[in-house]
């Protein structure tokens, strides 16, 4: 794990149900060893009396951001107040209830938390809470409450503020915070503060949304999401064979002419990346024996081609190798693995 950038897994699926309760009150312990220089654990957890407790989570850590995502049940949720951490004055809180039910607390304002509803707040002198009776899939950001007051202005203290489901800039910041999360490598220092401004963009965005501010430019931050939230797109209509630039933009609200904007911007085109993702997707099916008995000409219309000779030429020049030539090679290593 790099030194300014660490991933932090933990779940209570292997763990003794009796041995679950313990387990999550010293979540922040362990993970505490590899955190860089003044960064901050995942904030406290306490089970709920007379209920199951579940955790899946993912802490990914950057300079100047922190990302958790996962599922929480039978859990009160603790985000400490400003004096109980080391940079708590100048942190800006992001909650997403994506999937379940949750109940946030700060004061004395409650807010029910439904499928893809937000919150935004700093700490304050009394923290927040969330609760989370029965599991509840999550996404929560952390990061300098600063940077962000540079995009929309003044922020010193933010009281919790709900961000409903279906904002867009939330639906934008909810797709790149996840890909962060998950999947992207982000190797280099460079890469971890492009993805930071980013997200610095997105969540100016999302004030800006919430509460009726202008921001003041939108940054490639906005642009990046909506790339990340086209691919994924493609991605679940590859077998569509008609699909059509105009058909995923319609989909995502926005002109045909920004989605081939957006392409250009990382010198690609709109045909280009649905033709790789289809002859990738090929490739992982010819790869994999357990789809042996599958015919080539069922694998290349699954992925979205309607003709077979332009698939096969495709792929060979793709590939250097015929589709029959990639699956040979797969059931062979898998006979000499058994």
């Amino acid at each position: 794990m790099p030194d300014l950038c660490t991933t932090f897994k933990f779940s209570t699926a292997g763990l003794p149900v009796s041995a679950r309760a313990q387990a999550v009150r010293d979540l922040h312990h362990r993970e505490r060893p590899l955190l860089p220089a003044g960064g901050e654990p995942i904030e406290p957890l306490e089970p709920l009396p007379n209920l199951p407790v579940h955790v899946a989570v993912t802490k990914r850590t950057l300079p100047g951001l922190a990302i958790v995502s996962g599922t929480f049940g039978g859990l009160r949720h603790g985000i400490r107040p400003c004096k109980a951490v080391a940079n708590g004055a100048d942190d800006l809180l992001i909650g997403v209830n994506v999937r379940g039910c949750s109940t946030a607390l700060q004061r004395d304002r409650e807010q029910l938390l439904g499928d893809g509803d937000g919150i935004i707040a700093t700490r304050g002198e009394t923290g927040l809470s969330l609760v989370r009776p029965t599991p509840a899939r999550f996404l929560g950001c952390r990061m300098s409450l600063k940077a962000v007051a540079a995009l929309v202005g003044r922020l010193d203290d933010v009281p919790m503020s709900l961000v409903p489901h279906g904002t867009e800039a939330l639906s934008l910041l909810i797709t790149y915070a996840c890909t962060i999360a998950d999947d992207l490598p982000l190797a280099t220092p460079e890469l971890q503060r492009l993805a930071v401004s980013h997200m610095h963009d997105l969540v100016a965005a999302t004030i800006s949304a919430a509460s009726g501010r202008r921001a003041v430019a939108e940054g490639r931050g906005i642009a990046a999401a909506r790339l990340r939230a086209i691919m994924t797109d493609i991605n679940a209509n590859l077998a569509d064979g008609d699909l059509s630039v105009a058909e995923v933009a319609q989909r995502q609200h926005v002109t045909p002419r920004y989605v081939h904007k957006l392409f250009e911007m990382e010198g690609l085109t709109f045909s280009s990346f649905v033709l790789g993702q289809r002859l990738a997707r090929a490739h992982r099916t010819l790869s994999d024996p357990r789809f042996a008995d599958r015919t080539i000409g069922s694998v290349a219309f699954d992925v979205g081609f309607g003709d077979l000779s332009y698939f096969n030429r495709t792929f060979r020049r793709h590939y250097e190798a015929t589709p029959g030539e990639i699956r040979q090679s797969a059931v062979k290593l898998d006979r000499t693995r058994r």
